[in-house]
């Protein structure tokens, strides 16, 4: 409108805002997807919130109008909402699930199937009831109840024949066949049957919100049971492991220790801002000192720089130019094309590909010794090419880097088991069948380290008898 692309009409949430979602949707869905040339049979659209929400309400127009234009055969609305049970008197609750849908009723949307989140399976009369009063039928009620792991709730719908009431909606008979699950079942079931976990020490700066590290847990936990083992993360606030946190929180801080040195590995996430760095450099030298697996990732990988050019080149003032602008020992630097006032649209982002400048390398073997690897990025700052011959002098090697040969991308640190700091981020890309190759690394180091550990204990207590 600013740009004058409207000529001076009247914007309005509709139709201009509605239809922007529309068209934006509508260019999405016609995306060939999984290597196909045509586009994909089904577009799926989650809208999240509440119903009633003043944020969403666009959005629910934008649906209602799309619904209506497409036609009934080629929409299908599933509604999910929560059927509490009361404490006292264990009755479950459909009221919620019927005032919700009556909302988005008038808002002129009606679900063509209900997925009804509880904590135990949903009993026969409940589901009569949402029936009647929400005008959907008894067989299209599905019940997401409360699972082992959540790789069983595609079994569950499945075993409820939500393809079927989907396909029977979208018209797909035709060309839809029966759901591919046997591996996806074998895997579900596996994880039920593990007996073994591996601690993992994550050293972050959000850890009292945990979601702010999701995508790094899921890609424990696929690693995790590719190698037959359950992930036990153990969080670690760096901000406890710093000296200063030893004066004024000494219990803290001596948890935090314990917890660190009683994990299997350490593994570093991205992060941004000064606090807690000390903490992570004292967890990435205690990793480097003690042969202690190590992955870090994105500020993780910095850290490792960071802690190297200060401990072991002997650069005491050694930091990134994000925490210090005045070092003298600029390691981490602002990518020269990045604009260091405006912090908008200024990151690297996206798929990059990485190239491997020494093919023989362990995070190379780890992919399967292919030439380059394409993963997704989002920094701001690098590693400062000046000080990587001396670095790599030091034992730090810097395996993988971009098209051009001066931005740095994976390091790895000589004469250790595993210690491995790459640039991107591996875990956008891991899938539960598919784990991501640095955190598969990072769980077999670890499992090879639990094992070592157990017969080195076992070999003690026998020579101590």
């Amino acid at each position: 409108e600013r740009k004058g692309d409207y000529l001076g009409k009247t914007v309005q949430v509709v139709p201009h805002v509605t239809d922007e979602i529309k068209q934006w949707i509508q260019s999405v869905s016609s995306v060939p997807v999984d290597g196909q040339t045509r586009p994909a049979d089904v577009c799926v659209i989650e809208l999240g919130g509440t119903v009633g929400d003043i944020e969403s309400m666009p959005f629910i127009e934008a649906l209602r109008q799309l619904s209506f234009s497409l036609g009934k055969d080629n929409f299908c609305l599933i509604h999910v909402s929560l059927v509490p049970v009361l404490g006292v008197v264990g009755e479950q609750k459909t009221k919620p699930t019927q005032h919700s849908v009556r909302e988005l009723r008038a808002l002129g949307l009606t679900p063509d199937l209900l997925a009804c989140r509880s904590a135990q399976p949903l009993i026969g009369s409940a589901k009569e009831k949402l029936s009647q009063f929400c005008h959907v039928p008894v067989e299209n009620i599905l019940n997401i109840h409360d699972v082992p792991n959540i790789w069983h709730v595609p079994l569950i719908l499945r075993n409820q024949k939500a393809h079927e009431a989907i396909i029977k909606q979208l018209n797909l008979s035709r060309s839809a066949g029966p759901p591919e699950l046997r591996d996806w079942t074998l895997m579900a079931e596996s994880y039920d049957n593990l007996s073994t976990s591996v601690k993992i020490a994550l050293v972050g700066k959000y850890t009292n919100l945990s979601d702010s590290y999701l995508s790094v847990v899921k890609a424990l936990l696929h690693a995790s049971v590719a190698c037959s083992q359950k992930p036990s993360i153990q969080w670690v606030s760096a901000s406890d492991l710093e000296d200063a946190t030893a004066a004024s929180a000494p219990d803290a801080h001596t948890k935090a220790w314990e917890t660190l040195k009683g994990s299997s590995c350490i593994l570093i996430p991205g992060g941004f801002g000064d606090r807690g760095i000390s903490g992570m450099i004292l967890a990435a030298k205690y990793a480097r000192e003690n042969k202690v697996p190590y992955l870090g990732i994105c500020l993780g990988m910095q850290i490792s720089v960071i802690e190297m050019s200060r401990h072991v080149l002997g650069l005491g003032n050694a930091d990134s130019e994000e925490f210090n602008t005045d070092t003298p020992d600029c390691v981490v630097m602002y990518m020269p094309e990045v604009s260091k006032t405006h912090l908008g649209n200024t990151m690297r982002l996206g798929c990059r590909r990485t190239f491997f400048r020494k093919p023989d390398c362990l995070t190379s073997k780890l992919y399967g010794n292919p030439p380059h690897v394409d993963e997704r990025h989002r920094h701001r700052y690098e590693v400062n090419p000046s000080f990587v011959p001396m670095l790599e002098n030091a034992g730090l090697q810097f395996v993988g880097c971009d098209e051009s040969g001066n931005r740095m991308e994976i390091v790895e640190l000589q004469d250790h088991p595993f210690y491995i700091g790459v640039q991107f981020h591996p875990e956008f890309k891991s899938r539960p069948r598919k784990p991501s190759p640095p955190f598969t690394g990072l769980i077999l180091a670890a499992t090879e380290r639990m094992r070592t550990l157990t017969n080195v204990s076992n070999g003690d207590a026998g020579a101590s008898e």
